[in-house]
């Protein structure tokens, strides 16, 4: 038999898809652009200054790549196997547990992996400039190879453990908490009791990002050893976990009785995520009266106060910098930070739970038993509207008070200088119309991803980096354009930024969330069973 057959057979998949190929260009032009950017940005520097500046940065984002990237691509890979049924038929045969894990993280990684190969000639260029050695060059490339065979391995197990979607991405991030958040903040807990206490860097360890920190000569030269120690340890979970996951994947198919202790807990999870029967009655009874898939949308009582519950954690963090930072509530790196975080995290909350539940029904084949009952399309639209306004309008509400009033404190004369005022007021209200006009058109066009996307990720996928991502990217490259037009003179000032962000991200609204908008109005049936309907891959 050949050794790991379903590695190689994932591989030669893999190989011919088209994403592969294009995920490889787009993050090396992404790379090139942002590279051009921050070049352009601090143009005056001198070169070998100029060339850290590029590394670090490049470097950063393509940590948090592969941080991100390998969880996304290994989360569901076995739990969409459990759903369909189709992992035990893989143990019928000869097949080990190592050679499904394997197989599956090999299927998973090569766009992912492919991307990161690709960016990595673009982090060498500042090797040209000074200022970064080969051997911070090449411990960058280690710690990158490291933290995605760990992002890998995390959201390999937590799949192994899950049969939900939803569920293996909410272990898949509780779990990368658990093992590279948990103990850093721990450690800074104790740093900030007793700075002399020596269990501060072990703790350290399985976190990526200071594995990264430690690859540039500045903090290598004094903590070596800490940095392959840290490697090593990170290197050590991922096959720890990839091993536990072998282990597991052979046991966790099989559909069996759960025992007393199993069923009061899940009796329990069941009656917390969704109330006892007397509040799952009042709530159904309540809700169906207004719209049956609003019921079918907010079951899970918790939702709303979810939101508030981060709300309470960015003011937390505000009262902190403010209190124990020293940092005035004016200034930039306090107010538009928190600004930006607030605004750019509830946008992306939306997109993600705007298409969860109709993608689900589309992929569970349950949509189709909707749409055969009384119930019409415009319904379950405004079903899905109505969910989720009941669990975001009330602190999107708050925020958008919270913003316009310090936008108006720091807008007074005694407090900033006119020009600093003027600034702030422009971008505070640029930055609230945008809010808005995302926030509808990420609706509409991640309405539209889940009639039509293979799974609920994907459609979010595909309708954040549509609405939010594309022009952020557009916004980049015709900065990096302005700055080479405007080489060795003064830049563009803070205006021309100002109305390039603001008309970008009207025009990317109105292109896509007016024809979203329109298809859903005219063709959601057609949309939502084209996969009985289609013909050579497009609908009748």
């Amino acid at each position: 038999m050949t050794f790991l057959p379903i590695v190689e057979r994932e591989l030669r998949v893999a190989a011919r898809r088209h994403s592969t190929f294009w995920m490889r260009l787009v993050l090396a032009l992404a790379a090139i652009a942002i590279g051009l950017f921050v070049y352009l940005a601090h143009a005056q520097m001198t070169p070998t200054t100029l060339g850290k500046e590029i590394f670090g940065g490049l470097g950063a984002l393509a940590l948090f790549y592969c941080l991100a990237s390998g969880r996304r691509s290994t989360a569901d890979c076995l739990s969409e196997e459990k759903r369909e049924g189709t992992l035990g038929l893989l143990f019928l045969t000869d097949l080990k547990g190592y050679d499904v894990i394997l197989g599956k993280l090999s299927a998973t990684s090569v766009t992912g992996f492919y991307g990161l190969l690709a960016v990595l000639p673009v982090l060498a260029i500042p090797l040209l400039m000074g200022g970064v050695t080969n051997g911070e060059f090449w411990r960058v490339v280690l710690v990158l190879v490291d933290t995605f065979l760990f992002s890998l391995t995390v959201g390999v197990f937590a799949s192994v453990w899950s049969r939900d979607a939803r569920q293996a991405m909410g272990i898949n991030l509780l779990l990368l908490l658990a093992l590279a958040a948990l103990p850093p903040a721990l450690a800074g807990l104790i740093a900030y009791l007793d700075n002399s206490n020596q269990v501060i860097h072990p703790l350290l360890f399985s976190c990526p990002v200071y594995s990264y920190y430690l690859c540039f000569d500045a903090n290598y030269r004094f903590a070596w050893q800490h940095f392959w120690i840290s490697v090593g340890f990170i290197h050590a979970l991922t096959w720890l976990l990839a091993a536990l996951s072998s282990w597991m994947v052979p046991r966790s198919w099989q559909d069996r009785d759960s025992g007393k202790s199993e069923a009061r807990w899940a009796d329990k999870w069941r009656t917390w995520v969704y109330g006892n029967a007397a509040q799952r009655k009042a709530l159904r009874t309540r809700l169906l009266q207004v719209n049956p898939f609003c019921w079918l949308s907010s079951r899970a009582r918790f939702k709303p106060a979810g939101v508030w519950f981060f709300l309470g954690f960015v003011a937390c963090w505000w009262l902190y910098m403010r209190v124990v930072m020293h940092l005035h509530w004016t200034e930039e790196s306090l107010s538009m930070t928190t600004a930006l975080f607030l605004n750019s995290v509830l946008k992306l909350w939306i997109g993600i739970e705007a298409c969860q539940r109709l993608a689900e029904e589309q992929k569970m084949g349950s949509l189709e038993l909707v749409l055969s009952t009384p119930l019409t399309e415009r319904a379950i639209l405004r079903g899905q509207l109505l969910a989720l306004r009941r669990q975001f309008l009330k602190p999107l509400a708050l925020v958008i008070g919270v913003e316009i009033v310090f936008m108006l404190a720091a807008s007074r004369p005694s407090v900033l200088p006119a020009e600093e005022a003027a600034k702030q007021a422009a971008f505070g209200v640029t930055g609230i119309v945008l809010l808005i006009l995302d926030i509808v058109a990420l609706t509409w066009v991640a309405l539209l991803a889940a009639l039509t996307a293979k799974s609920p990720n994907r459609a979010s996928a595909s309708a954040i980096s549509r609405v939010l991502v594309s022009p952020w990217i557009g916004f980049a490259a015709i900065a990096v354009i302005a700055g080479l037009w405007t080489a060795g003179g003064p830049g563009p000032g803070w205006k021309f930024y100002l109305y390039l962000w603001f008309w970008l991200g009207v025009l990317t609204d109105a292109a896509l969330g007016l024809p979203a908008w329109w298809q859903l109005r005219t063709r959601f049936r057609e949309l939502a069973l084209q996969r009985f309907t289609a013909s050579r891959g497009k609908p009748l």
